[in-house]
């Protein structure tokens, strides 16, 4: 068997005890950001899997966007990082 040689880690393991892997993480190529594929991304950074600035660079991000979806979740879970619940979480 090949293992294809990658920077940084083949597994994260998650705390509800699922694992997460680098096929795990959305494509490159993505352009259409559902609620799914931010938070796929923010915890792949968070659980070591990819660095902030692999993620940045992979996706084409910038920092200033990728640190609102972090907080998103960090303040209101997963639920904020989808468009149509974003009023709720805005703050006036």
């Amino acid at each position: 068997m090949y293992l294809k040689k990658i920077n940084g880690a083949r597994i994260a393991h998650l705390p509800d005890g699922r694992r997460m892997t680098q096929g795990d993480l959305p494509p490159a190529t993505t352009t259409r950001w559902v609620a799914s594929r931010k938070a796929q991304v923010v915890r792949g950074v968070l659980y070591g899997l990819i660095t902030q600035d692999e993620a940045l660079c992979r996706y084409g991000l910038s920092e200033e966007e990728f640190l609102s979806w972090v907080a998103a979740v960090a303040d209101h879970g997963e639920g904020a990082l989808k468009a149509t619940h974003l009023k709720r979480y805005i703050q006036p």
